[in-house]
């Protein structure tokens, strides 16, 4: 099953695509994903029924506002190999604020003042379905609700003037996600998807999630043991090779520039870049 959120009557509604075609789901008016998936499990399941029909032209929103993005640093082995940094022992986590969350069509804007380097990074996110507390491995994948696509957008030089990453990284718009999220039945092996990144139609990234060295089950059971996860939570598992800052010579969003981020089997964003 796929679930995405339109703008419907000013205000947010979950979507259900069916086989048939997208219908607004029965409770999810004035919702996303996230206000669902908080409620108790009947409560969500009568929310999620299908119900009226989605118009052409709705504008589609980001699939949900989760409380708390975990992020994940240094996760492909083809991204560390393209940094120099040395392979991490455990997964290195640190947060994106959830105000930098922006739609699949969205724009990503950029202001001068602020940042001159800002870079891409394609994610698999992970949607998060249930608490989830010091879950071991091999049960960590039933926490799993979803999975999406995003770009954890970065300023780089923030990012590294800074020391740490949480303000580089949590610019207004510097998270698209969407443009679905895909439940686990549908979406198969998450770590056999394919992961690109195209700057108006160049491919810059173009790699696979078994490049991941903590895989998503064991992201899931680290975390765990440190903070609990909850429904609506969403994680993002690293990037792989191909980000700007190690290019030689380095190369930063313009303005003018549209950023895709695919990720197979969810689907693209198709986010314009302004600065300014």
């Amino acid at each position: 099953m796929r679930y995405s959120t339109i703008e419907h009557q000013g205000a947010p509604h979950v979507v259900v695509h069916e086989p048939e075609g997208p219908r607004l789901a029965s409770g999810g008016a004035g919702r996303t994903l996230s206000d669902i998936l908080a409620l108790p499990e009947a409560e969500r399941q009568a929310a999620l029924a299908p119900g009226g029909p989605v118009a052409d032209d709705a504008a589609v929103l980001a699939p949900l506002r989760p409380a708390s993005i975990v992020c994940i640093g240094l996760n492909y082995l083809d991204h560390i190999r393209e940094t120099g940094m040395e392979r991490p022992t455990r997964p290195l986590v640190f947060t994106k604020l959830r105000s930098s969350i922006i739609g699949p069509t969205d724009t990503i804007r950029i202001d001068p003042a602020i940042t001159e380097q800002v870079d891409w990074e394609v994610e698999l996110g992970v949607v998060i379905g249930r608490p989830t507390t010091r879950v071991a491995v091999e049960d960590a994948l039933d926490a799993v609700f979803g999975y999406t696509a995003a770009n954890d957008v970065s300023a780089r030089d923030v990012q590294f003037a800074d020391g740490q990453w949480v303000r580089g990284k949590s610019l207004d718009t510097f998270c698209p996600i969407g443009p679905v999220v895909v439940t686990p039945e549908e979406f198969g092996d998450p770590q056999a998807a394919t992961l690109r990144t195209r700057i108006d139609g160049e491919t810059v990234q173009d790699s696979s999630t078994a490049e991941m060295l903590f895989g998503v089950a064991e992201l899931i059971s680290f975390c765990s043991h440190s903070f609990t996860l909850l429904p609506g939570d969403l994680l993002l598992t690293g990037t792989p090779w191909g980000c700007g800052a190690f290019l030689d010579p380095p190369r930063y969003l313009r303005s003018g520039e549209t950023l895709e981020t695919e990720v197979g089997g969810i689907g693209t964003l198709r986010n314009p870049v302004v600065v300014g």
